[in-house]
């Protein structure tokens, strides 16, 4: 008897560590755009992408509707999500408050090491600003470098659900003149960082998190035209 106990309780924790491995894929996916906003995903298909069995892919398949990644629609079933106006406006207000709060918990609290390194990411942005996918790369490590940084683990963990829902739009900074401004931005964030300055680290991040908002909102706007015209 005990020995059963014991292969079943084996069993749960093997079940919900296929599971969190399901989630961690499929969330890589999204994020990496191999998984497309509005893609029509079928539980069994991912059950056989990912070589596993349907449950831990149902584990994963719900964690991601609850963070707003995967939804419902009438007639297709499940997609991957397509964050509409109203939805962009929310996450932005979101991440204008935390990542202002990250900038200016990292001027506290980062390491001289942990400055250094944020230093480096954005010289490098410097030399590939017409590189997209690169300087793609190099904004994410920057972000994610000052939630680190931050040194509050409630935050951070916060700010990565907002990350994954970002990663559902598409980068921005393929536009040369958005990259230049972005570059700017991110260097007045790490030099108050430096300067171990709170207020004024709070006040860049937030800033740049408008800047991003106009410019995303101006996409959508120029899309919506584009496909009103189309329409008519």
């Amino acid at each position: 008897m005990a020995g059963a106990k014991r292969g079943n309780a084996k069993t749960a924790v093997q079940g919900r560590d296929l599971g969190h491995e399901a989630y961690v894929r499929l969330r890589e996916e999204i994020r990496n755009r191999t998984l497309m906003p509005g893609t029509r995903v079928r539980e069994v298909e991912l059950a056989e992408k990912l070589d596993m069995s349907r449950t831990p892919v149902r584990e994963a398949i719900y964690r991601l509707e609850t963070e707003g990644l995967f939804t419902y629609e009438p007639r297709r079933g499940l997609v991957v999500c397509s964050p509409d106006h109203h939805t962009v406006l929310e996450l932005y207000a979101m991440r204008e408050t935390l990542e202002g709060a990250a900038a200016a918990l990292a001027a506290q609290h980062a390491s001289d090491t942990e400055v250094e390194l944020m230093e480096q990411l954005v010289f490098q942005e410097g030399g590939v600003l017409d590189q997209s996918g690169e300087l793609d790369r190099l904004n994410r490590s920057l972000h994610g470098l000052i939630y680190v940084a931050a040194h509050n683990r409630y935050l951070t963990r916060m700010l990565e659900n907002l990350a994954a829902t970002v990663s559902l739009l598409p980068t921005m900074l393929s536009i040369p003149d958005r990259a230049q401004e972005a570059h700017q931005e991110h260097q007045a964030i790490v030099k108050a960082i430096r300067a171990r300055d709170p207020a004024e680290a709070e006040l860049a991040a937030r800033a740049h998190m408008r800047s991003a908002k106009r410019n995303r909102l101006a996409i959508i706007a120029s899309q919506l035209a584009a496909d009103s015209q189309s329409a008519n």
